[in-house]
């Protein structure tokens, strides 16, 4: 008899365990699959420095940037973000030839490219920092 329950307990902790691992390695699959990868090749993206989980509203960790890229409250720029210090239009990146370009948009509280607030045009660089309010942004050229 105690060995018929030792044996039956020891193909249920079996199972248990094969579960528990099963369950490790679809969490792991799930993360992989909901990370966003940003795609190799010659292009442009604005990279988000400040800690995702740190800002209390949703935004994303990479923004590609094609021939124009709009940042806003408003539902009709490229990059929409619920923040109180980000005006409905903030900022504008705009391509000319393998140049980019930041503008702002005349918001209230100021774009800054590198610690100074913008007031023209400015041709952006490799590894240039952008920050409008309490968010930060790399900018990324793959292309020079």
């Amino acid at each position: 008899m105690f060995n018929i329950v030792s044996l039956l307990f020891k193909y249920i902790f079996i199972i248990i365990i094969y579960m528990f691992i099963f369950s490790i390695i679809r969490l792991i699959y799930l993360d992989i699959k909901g990370m966003d990868f940003v795609s190799s090749g010659d292009y442009a993206y604005l990279k988000l420095i400040n800690r995702k989980d740190s800002l209390p509203f949703k935004i994303n960790e990479h923004y590609s940037i094609d021939e124009e890229l709009t940042l806003g409250r408003r539902v009709d720029n490229d990059i929409v973000i619920k923040d109180p210090y980000v005006s409905k239009y903030h900022f504008k990146i705009v391509q000319d030839e393998d140049n980019y370009f930041i503008e702002d948009l005349d918001s209230a509280n100021g774009t800054f490219l590198n610690g100074e607030r913008l007031e023209d045009a400015v041709m952006l660089k490799n590894g240039d920092i952008i920050r409008i309010g309490n968010i930060e942004f790399l900018f990324v050229n793959k292309g020079m």
